[in-house]
């Protein structure tokens, strides 16, 4: 488990502590519990002149998902770790249902709004909002943890995806046009792409070859979207064979493959139209920053034996990387981003027809949707404890989302709140 975050009674941050300590400051009644995730406590008395250890926030920004790690530069201790999962594509497909529905209703209606130009001038950095999500979940998460441990310095993984070179693996020179782009790793964007397992047996932890999916003697390829990754032996037997023919007997796995290779380089587009966006506003904290290639951090990831994760990643992130990590027993906490609800009035189906009222209370019996609870049910048929996130109705009636699944029908009577809504779900 990771170290645990101490403030004193003035919420002045401390050294983080070993989980053994802090139960023994709970049980003798020295502290308090101050916020469940991440788990923070508030000791009952004050700290006069403390020796306080700056950690170094190390960030491997993802498409999906990023990773947050706390490094103590001094000892190599990994202190905490994170995997902060972004709703950017949710959001992208809301904004053009959305984009849709408005269309079609005003079609409906024979409405015509003549067209406004002048006021679509776009600030400086703008992002758009599905982009921008992204930057803000982590800048939020800095900012929390900065309030939570003494932050001397940030480190943060400036990878660039060259999608041209991706997509034309012979293009150089004046062949982009404008500027020169950076450079790129196709065997990572490849083991990202397939999940890291070999595209036709579905194997895993074995070494992967980029194979051609259309072979270049047949006329194939070196573009993204005719490389997969392999084992050796799927790779020799499949040889210099059309996809085709060598999966004849398996037209489902042909199409899913098939569809795969022509996937969009949307994760990489994110993560480059994003990058500089988070380094200028990480500036802003008035912390030093440090940048590092993926090459580095898979290199220092290497060193370490340390698995490919999201939050390893980020722990490895930059030169400052200590010879040795101590990782052990370090657990990470899994962070979700929810959102804070929706403006609708009402909710509607997908020709975007309203169908139900959306009522305009946010709390209900002194819960909001959101809230993360423990319900302890002692009658009927839903007997037991079920902790999780809850979506409330006026009537009383919640359901509960838990590790196991969507438990519905439980009174608030039985329901008592841990967490109170921040936009975020978590699972330790």
């Amino acid at each position: 488990m990771s170290k645990v975050f101490v403030l004193d009674t003035n919420k002045q941050p401390l050294n983080p502590i070993h989980p053994g300590r802090a139960r023994m400051l709970l049980s003798k009644g020295k502290a308090a519990v101050f916020r469940r995730y991440p788990f923070t406590l508030i000791l009952k008395q004050e700290v006069l002149n403390p020796q306080i250890e700056p950690l170094r926030v190390k960030i491997d920004p993802g498409a999906k998902t990023t990773g947050l790690a706390f490094v103590n530069d001094n000892t190599g201790e990994v202190v905490w770790v994170a995997e902060l999962q972004h709703r950017g594509f949710q959001i992208r497909n809301a904004l053009t249902s959305r984009r849709q529905q408005r269309r079609s209703r005003r079609n409906r209606k024979t409405r015509y709004r003549q067209a406004r130009f002048l006021n679509r001038t776009r600030p400086k950095r703008w992002l758009p909002p599905s982009l921008n999500s992204r930057v803000a979940n982590i800048l939020t998460w800095v900012k929390r943890l900065s309030a939570l441990c003494q932050v001397a310095a940030i480190s943060q993984e400036l990878v660039r995806f060259d999608t041209q070179k991706m997509e034309n693996a012979e293009i150089r020179g004046i062949g982009y046009q404008q500027g020169t782009l950076g450079s790129y790793e196709i065997r990572e964007f490849l083991l990202e792409k397939w999940n890291r397992t070999c595209t036709y047996c579905g194997a895993k932890n074995t070494p992967l070859e980029i194979e051609h999916i259309q072979p270049r003697s047949k006329g194939g390829s070196n573009r993204i979207s005719n490389l997969c990754l392999a084992c050796t032996p799927c790779n020799q037997k499949k040889g210099n064979q059309d996809i085709k023919d060598f999966l004849r007997g398996q037209p489902d796995l042909l199409k899913g493959i098939l569809t795969q290779a022509q996937r969009p380089l949307a994760d990489a587009a994110a993560v480059n139209a994003t990058r500089w966006n988070l380094y200028e506003n990480l500036k802003e904290t008035g912390l030093p920053v440090e940048v590092g290639t993926g090459g580095r951090t898979k290199y220092n990831r290497t060193l370490q034996g340390l698995k490919k994760t999201h939050y390893w990643d980020a722990a490895c992130v930059g030169a400052s990387t200590p010879e040795q990590l101590i990782t052990s027993g370090v657990k990470p906490l899994l962070i979700v981003a929810k959102g804070h609800g929706t403006r609708q009035q009402c909710r509607t189906d997908k020709w975007g027809f309203p169908i139900r009222y959306c009522s305009r209370s946010k709390f209900h019996k002194g819960f909001q949707t959101g809230d993360i609870v423990k319900a302890v049910v002692t009658s009927g048929k839903k007997i037991g404890i079920y902790v999780g996130r809850v979506a409330t109705r006026a009537t009383g009636s919640f359901n509960i989302s838990t590790s196991d699944g969507l438990v519905q029908g439980i009174s608030h009577k039985y329901c008592a709140p841990i967490h109170k809504k921040d936009g975020y779900a978590y699972t330790s």
